[in-house]
């Protein structure tokens, strides 16, 4: 893609580019929807696993006011970064789509005059 150190070409868009690194969002909205199972699961299963002892009680007091908000913020993101893969395969497809119109705009038609009726009397 356009890095911008070339005068006058601010974006050069590569639809191959932009195909390119949209999975790589679907993955990491996979991987972060797997971390966050874990965690629910983990924890909603084992109760408070960071036990009772001062470092235990410093994490929990910090975290189970915020655990839901966490959970939700997590849930977000993987929203989000699903969103993103998907307008990308999207812009890269409307990009192509452009492309074709625009030199479908610039081809020159060609017609057979004695087919339409053209120069008949």
């Amino acid at each position: 893609m356009g890095d911008g150190k070339v005068p006058g070409k601010v974006l050069d868009i590569k639809t191959a580019d932009i195909k390119a690194a949209a999975p790589t969002f679907q993955q990491g909205a996979v991987d972060l929807s797997k971390a966050l199972t874990t965690l629910i699961k983990t924890l909603d299963g084992l109760g408070e696993p960071w036990g009772h002892d001062k470092q235990g009680k410093q994490f929990g007091g910090v975290y189970k006011p915020h655990q839901k908000s966490i959970e939700s913020a997590t849930g977000i993101l993987v929203l989000g970064l699903t969103s993103i893969h998907e307008a990308m395969a999207d812009m890269a497809d409307g990009h192509v789509d452009h492309d074709e119109l625009v030199a479908g705009m610039f081809t020159k038609v060609k017609t057979d005059k004695q087919s339409d009726g053209a120069g008949e009397h």
